[in-house]
């Protein structure tokens, strides 16, 4: 089963980018493929180089795991330039992407999730 989560909110401040993230994990080892597409202010979840207070979790690691197990992690471009944030700086894996890739990984999934 193909799976696109879309992310919305920022990396810290409310569990929901944490909670898609968890989920994408567990659907991952379920053996489903996992398409994250990051968009508004979940675009800061894969900057690299984060540093959460000790005991919190960290969204870098995390993202780190999806793409580990072969997902695709893909940034909303427009909503990158807006936060000043510039593909090297964002975590190896991650791509630089945009509408139509996020329409085309729409088409191809079995399920879409949002959060």
């Amino acid at each position: 089963m193909k799976t696109l989560i879309i992310l919305n909110d920022p990396p810290y401040g409310t569990e929901r980018t944490y909670n898609g993230l968890r989920l994408a994990i567990a659907l991952a080892k379920a053996g489903s493929e996992i398409t994250l597409f990051l968009l508004a202010d979940a675009v800061v979840a894969a900057k690299r180089g984060q540093r959460p207070p000790e005991g919190f979790y960290s969204v870098e690691k995390m993202l780190g795991r999806v793409l580990a197990g072969g997902g695709v992690v893909l940034l909303c471009g427009t909503c990158m330039d807006a936060r000043g944030i510039a593909a090297p700086e964002v975590i190896e894996g991650a791509s630089r992407s945009d509408m139509g890739a996020l329409a085309a990984a729409t088409v191809a999934a079995d399920k879409v999730l949002v959060f």
